[in-house]
């Protein structure tokens, strides 16, 4: 049989579904271009803000049994010394057939729509608004991560770019579908599902929180069936494109969020547990089960169960 592994997201066509979503494996130009050189059809950069921000003391980022714990802060040199770096390693990754999104952090709607501004100058193929980071002291929902605040946000920013947008939305909502459609009706062209799920570890020896920030965001196998679910509500919400995110580490837990309504898959944690090539032997693997099970596209699998 022969297998089409290619999708299209928000008008980028892309050879296969699995991309590098954002997160620490993705905050340089060195690190991104090693993300891209493992087998991302698409490489998602670490969210940038307006200012520098130095981020959370140590312990802020731990590995469990069920996957990672983070209260990293989204340490970041600021939009303007990231515009410079980012420039040069965007052009490889254009070399490279490598479409490149940007992640963007901010308080206010009009602090969004100039970040993506100041962004789109260097040209990337998506800006993805990170509305949804539960380690910056305030719940992920509240002000500019509430429903109203994301859509207000994404308004903000189809007004001021023309790039494509997708908007990474918090697990931690009752009503995960209706966030997404104020998200798409104010113009997004893409929802990102789902951010890290505030949480917390205790060390039993000391009795103390075991990061300094006491709670952190929840990603990898733990997170997988929250984000399935969310995934699964989004895509009976809206009509435009979903990126999976949440606990992706094989081609099995690919095809589960590709039957859940997913058009792409956003790998995460396991990039740092496994190292860049696992995006590449997940999309060789998701061919391989594409194939056995009789799915001669993505198409066929997207939504399966529903």
């Amino acid at each position: 049989m022969d297998i089409d592994l290619g999708v299209t997201l928000a008008g980028i066509r892309l050879d296969h579904p699995i991309l590098a979503a954002c997160g620490p494996w993705t905050a340089t130009g060195p690190e991104i271009q090693a993300v891209a050189k493992g087998g991302a059809a698409a490489v998602t950069a670490k969210t940038v803000t307006s200012e520098p921000r130095a981020g959370h003391p140590a312990p802020n980022y731990i590995t469990w049994d069920g996957g990672a714990l983070n209260a990293l802060g989204l340490p970041n040199p600021g939009i303007h010394h990231w515009l410079t770096e980012f420039a040069a390693t965007r052009e490889r990754l254009r070399e490279w057939g490598v479409p490149v999104f940007v992640s963007v952090y901010a308080e206010s709607p009009q602090e969004f729509a100039t970040l993506a501004s100041l962004a789109a100058q260097v040209a990337p193929d998506l800006i993805e608004l990170n509305a949804s980071c539960p380690n910056l002291g305030h719940d992920p929902t509240t002000g500019a991560g509430s429903a109203e605040g994301i859509a207000f946000a994404t308004a903000a920013v189809r007004a001021a770019v023309r790039l494509p947008i997708s908007v990474k939305l918090s697990p931690n909502t009752s009503d995960i579908g209706r966030v997404a459609r104020l998200a798409e009706e104010a113009g997004a062209d893409a929802i990102t599902a789902v951010n890290t799920l505030p949480a917390m570890l205790i060390d039993a020896d000391t009795g103390r929180p075991a990061l300094t920030n006491r709670t952190g965001g929840l990603s990898g196998a733990a997170l997988k069936p929250v984000a399935l679910r969310c995934v699964y509500d989004i895509s009976r919400a809206v009509a435009i494109p979903v990126i999976g995110v949440g606990g992706m580490a094989t081609a099995r837990d690919a095809a589960e969020m590709l039957m859940a309504g997913a058009t792409a898959v956003g790998v995460g944690t396991a990039i740092d547990s496994h190292g860049p090539r696992v995006l590449g032997r997940i999309a060789l693997d998701l061919h391989d089960f594409m194939a056995a099970h009789g799915y001669p596209t993505v198409a066929a699998l997207r939504g399966k169960a529903h």
